[in-house]
């Protein structure tokens, strides 16, 4: 299968945040202070990829700390309050020394754009904005905040579980 032959090669994953760890919603508090809703079950995929030794990274163009604190959390790098997603996707590309086309991109909108088009494996969530559906290789069956992540690494794990 040709999909199972680039899950295979991927030596990255990024992840856009909102939207794809969370459901896109956010909670406010009276005192302005804004909430998102994350499974944990994601944090046990991105363990997977860990035990693969396939780096990782968030890239968000959202300001609000709350992507910071989850992505220190997971452990997983994170590049927030962007303006161009692909700069900070360049960097991390070269700087783990990965090939764009060996790079997995995960996101769910319009500003994702960009990035999908630059990597080797574009994905995108089931609830994604239909604009970038032609862009993806694959749409994942979960929607973004309900696992879609786990999902993502898991068919990683299941085409490279063997090298772990």
């Amino acid at each position: 299968m040709a999909t199972n032959r680039v899950l295979k090669n991927i030596k990255a994953v990024v992840f856009d945040f909102d939207g794809v760890f969370t459901d896109n919603r956010v909670l406010i508090s009276e005192d302005g202070i804004e909430h998102v809703m994350c499974t944990r079950a994601d944090g046990l995929g991105l363990e997977r990829l860990r035990k693969l030794k396939i780096p990782m990274a968030i890239i968000s163009s959202e300001t609000n700390l709350v992507v910071a604190k989850r992505a220190q959390k997971l452990g997983v790098p994170a590049y927030h309050g962007l303006s161009d997603k692909t700069v900070a996707l360049k960097a991390f590309a070269e700087e783990m020394s990965i090939d764009l086309q060996q790079v997995a991109y995960l996101g769910n909108d319009i500003n994702d754009e960009d990035c999908l088009k630059l990597v080797g494996l574009p994905v995108i969530v089931a609830d994604s904005v239909s604009e970038i559906r032609p862009l993806a290789k694959i749409i994942l069956n979960k929607n973004g905040g309900d696992g879609a992540v786990r999902e993502l690494c898991d068919m990683i794990w299941e085409s490279q579980k063997q090298e772990a």
